[in-house]
């Protein structure tokens, strides 16, 4: 782009760019010289010489900044009332063979002695603190904005990951560089032999599930393989994938914001897969609750698919989505005295509610999207859920 003669900048005595000499510049320069002239009158008075014994301050030499490597590894382990489960945790991360890795402690302004207790037992644990509850996504939201690490991992302040549990999924993550997010294995804390969910899964009736949930582990989930989304309660993402998406969506709360950003990342052409030997146990309703997780499942089932599910594939499944969205309302309905049923149709009502401010990111995310419908539809469950209600992340 040229400029014009008026405003382009003369060359000074020595042949080198001179100042602009447009109107508005040399307005702009009359009036920071009125401004400066003012400043000194007025702090003139005030002026006083250095006494005859003054000397500056003398100069110091510093030693250059050393460089500072980033970890592989950034473990975000949001809390809110958590103490009890902190110590098992925390020993369980001291105790990881893979050691290239920070610990952020994430507080949601708990009413215990959480923050407290690590700051004085585990100083190597980094730690932050709201100061009113935000909920869980916007918690890992802000620890995700201070981590160091060159990958992500969500973890649940309410579980306890095996030795191995960190080299698995560094391993992961080089083996599959297309993949970006890598799923663990969960099972229950309390019965280790069985499956609390082997990657998630979202139906083709649009329905997320804990894939193998309840099943006793036989090594039926033992494949190096594809699924649709990862457990947030122990999941690693790549973090420029992470910063691209945004994180995770501080309108979900809590629950099902996994899904989300997993079906977000896929509509920009990454993939998920899961590590079956990256294992961890999970005490069940550690951090949530049936009533939280009615409501929030309920509400955030129906935005999950409003921004994502893509156009065409929405109008040709949308048949058997409001078919399942009726039978979990009738299911309620029919349960009505029962408080986790009112709070899941209370979920139906607020993600309906919610609908205009979805279609607004759906603009946004579906601009975006990369890959075609039938990539997406070869990733959804053909497998039609009986309603198992999805409580990845609290």
């Amino acid at each position: 782009m040229t400029q014009n003669a008026e405003s382009s900048p003369k060359p000074d005595a020595n042949g080198r760019p001179g100042p602009l000499q447009d109107q508005a510049y040399e307005t702009l320069r009359s009036q920071s010289r009125v401004v400066m002239r003012h400043n000194i009158a007025l702090n003139l008075d005030r002026f006083k010489a250095a006494p005859e014994g003054f000397s500056p301050r003398p100069q110091r030499e510093f030693p250059p900044l050393k460089p500072v490597r980033p970890p592989f590894f950034s473990v975000i382990v949001p809390n809110y009332n958590g103490r009890r489960f902190l110590p098992g945790l925390l020993q369980a991360l001291e105790e990881q063979t893979f050691q290239d890795f920070e610990v952020i402690l994430a507080d949601d302004a708990s009413t215990d002695d959480s923050v407290a207790f690590v700051e004085a037992r585990y100083p190597w644990v980094r730690v932050v603190m709201n100061r009113r509850n935000q909920g869980f996504v916007a918690t890992a939201n802000l620890a995700a904005d201070l981590a160091r690490g060159r990958v992500l991992v969500l973890l649940n302040n309410d579980t306890e990951p095996e030795p191995g549990w960190l080299a698995e999924l560094a391993q992961a993550v080089c083996t599959h560089p297309d993949a970006a997010i890598i799923a663990s294995k969960i099972l229950l804390f309390d019965d280790r032999q069985r499956l609390h969910t082997a990657g998630d899964a979202l139906g083709a009736d649009g329905i997320p599930r804990n894939r193998g949930v309840w099943e006793e582990d036989r090594g039926q989930y033992d494949q190096d393989e594809e699924v649709f989304s990862g457990c947030g309660g122990g999941m690693a993402v790549r973090r420029e994938v992470w910063q691209a998406l945004g994180g995770f969506d501080e309108d979900f709360w809590m629950y099902l914001d996994d899904v989300d950003l997993a079906f977000r990342a896929r509509l920009m052409g990454w993939r998920v897969v899961f590590a079956p030997a990256a294992r961890l146990y999970h005490h069940l309703s550690g951090s949530g609750g049936d009533t939280l997780s009615s409501y929030y499942v309920g509400r955030n089932t129906i935005w999950t698919l409003v921004k994502n599910m893509p156009g065409g594939l929405l109008a040709r499944r949308l048949p058997w989505i409001l078919a399942a969205q009726g039978r979990i309302a009738w299911e309620a309905l029919t349960h009505i005295q029962g408080e986790a049923a009112r709070a899941r149709l209370r979920g139906q009502l607020a993600g309906i509610r919610g609908l205009p401010r979805m279609v607004r990111k759906r603009q946004i995310i579906q601009a975006r999207r990369v890959v075609g419908e039938a990539e997406i539809e070869r990733v959804l469950d053909p497998i039609t859920p009986s309603g198992v209600p999805h409580a990845s992340t609290p």
